[in-house]
């Protein structure tokens, strides 16, 4: 007996009333339900295909636009749609400030529970467009097709592509023409890659079978205009990678880091593979303030360098150091906030889980000459304990800039015990900051709220939230 056919679901005149987690749109159905709409702005009206049904919402795409937002513009990339990189283009600035506004002030408001905080407006970054500093591309034998490319059975395509994974389809790789995230060269050494790559026969990763020549390109970038890049090889061809790489080296002199992996690994993590240098150094640096930060290629350092020297400055600001404090900077990563603030502090303790991390903070810190910056590797919620407070000095301020997951509950409990004089909460993720922020309300009163607008085309925003201790 076959497989009862489910009846489609199509709801007309559906209102775009907000933006909602993730990039996606709000709207109500006729019977009060909320309905999760794709490919829409709040303003639009639109009729939506239905995919999804929960007994109290409703997931699905915009098939058309009856009306179109005040908000809405024309994306400005020709990959728009397929790409999933830039998911708001199709939405004005100004407009994605206000969402992101928004989200800051529902989740702390919703998750939180604090009423008539006052929140500063957001901070739009300077450049929408061109402020990334690090791609990662994808070779692949398996172009992804257009139903055009598709319908035409007598057409023969080339089907080798140098650009992003479809999103939910990772043996699909885009081939890009043209990307608006990072400054030139960056598109000219893609282009040329896969153009020498073409007319010389190299073979494009198989990402299915696990086999070709080529596999991923990755493109790091200064604000002084230095460029890294590292390409990923399947195996060993000398010849072959030697020409590919030299013609890199003689076409772009900006690339002062030119630098090779051989990969047969089942996935592209560089973190486990030995990295070669074929010619040039083997790092970028970059500066902030009189503060330099070497960068290599398994290094972590904030994608939008311009803004998160915006970031920095809030969170030091926010911390109000006098220079005699002992300052905590937990979830330190390369240690950058906390060699940022470490002038204006007696001392300053970074905590990160990584080591490698770890070990390139200790490094910079070295470079800079910082000599009251520590820092220590472990998983926070097993080393921020009592001995090591009493090992390190009882901090007067403590910086935390946890992942999106927030923090450790383990770790929201020492800070609650030891009691610091302020802290200052930087996330990526304003609904598990409004949830730690929540526990902590018995001790601690917020006094400033920050967003800040890191990812221009997206819906991500960062938050720094200054509490004081409740004595």
């Amino acid at each position: 007996m076959g497989r009862k056919q489910r009846k489609e679901i199509f709801l007309e005149n559906i209102e775009v009333l907000r933006a909602g987690a993730k990039g996606i749109s709000i709207g109500k159905s006729d019977d009060g339900k909320t309905v999760l709409i794709q490919d829409a702005v709040p303003g639009d009206v639109v009729n939506v295909s239905v995919y999804k049904k929960k007994s109290s919402y409703l997931e699905g795409k915009a098939v058309e636009i009856l009306q179109k937002s005040i908000y809405r513009v024309n994306p400005k990339c020709e990959h728009f749609g397929i790409c999933g990189g830039c998911k708001w283009q199709n939405l004005s600035y100004d407009a994605q400030l206000k969402f992101k506004q928004d989200e800051v002030e529902n989740n702390l408001k919703r998750i939180g529970k604090f009423e008539d905080l006052e929140i500063t407006p957001i901070l739009g970054s300077e450049h929408d467009y061109y402020y990334r500093n690090k791609l990662e591309y994808t070779f692949s034998n398996s172009r992804w097709l257009t139903l055009e490319e598709i319908r035409n059975t007598e057409a023969t395509y080339d089907r080798n592509a140098l650009g992003f994974h479809i999103p939910g389809q990772w043996s699909k790789v885009l081939d890009i023409k043209n990307c608006h995230l990072q400054k030139e060269p960056s598109n000219a050494i893609r282009l040329e890659a896969k153009r020498f790559a073409n007319e010389n026969g190299y073979d494009f990763y198989d990402l299915k079978n696990q086999e070709g020549f080529l596999r991923t390109l990755m493109i790091r970038s200064t604000q002084k205009g230095e460029f890294m890049v590292l390409v990923q090889f399947f195996k060993e061809d000398k010849e072959k990678r030697e020409a590919f790489l030299e013609n890199l080296k003689l076409k772009f002199p900006q690339i002062v880091s030119l630098l090779y992996a051989i990969n047969p690994k089942g996935n592209d993590s560089i973190y486990d593979l030995d990295i070669q240098n074929y010619t040039g150094q083997d790092f970028i640096t970059e500066e902030m303030e009189d503060l330099q930060f070497k960068i290599g290629p398994k290094s972590f350092y904030q994608t939008n360098p311009e803004q998160a020297y915006e970031l920095y400055k809030i969170t030091r600001d926010f911390a109000d150091l006098k220079g005699d404090e002992v300052v905590y900077d937990l979830y330190t990563g390369t240690g950058t906030i906390a060699q940022f603030v470490s002038k204006k502090a007696k001392k300053v303790v970074g905590v990160e889980a990584v080591q490698e991390a770890i070990d390139a903070a200790k490094e910079n810190a070295e470079r800079n000459g910082i000599e009251n910056c520590t820092f220590y590797c472990g998983d926070m919620k097993d080393i921020f304990t009592d001995e090591f407070i009493a090992e390190n000095g009882h901090p007067d301020v403590i910086i935390t800039d946890p992942p999106r997951d927030g923090m450790h509950k383990n770790v929201v409990e020492t800070i609650l015990r030891i009691h610091p004089e302020r802290v200052v909460y930087v996330s990526c993720n304003s609904a598990t900051q409004a949830r730690d922020l929540e526990l902590m309300k018995e001790k601690y009163e917020i006094k400033k709220v920050q967003p800040v607008d890191m990812f221009p085309q997206t819906h991500h925003v960062e938050n720094v939230v200054l509490l004081e201790r409740i004595d």
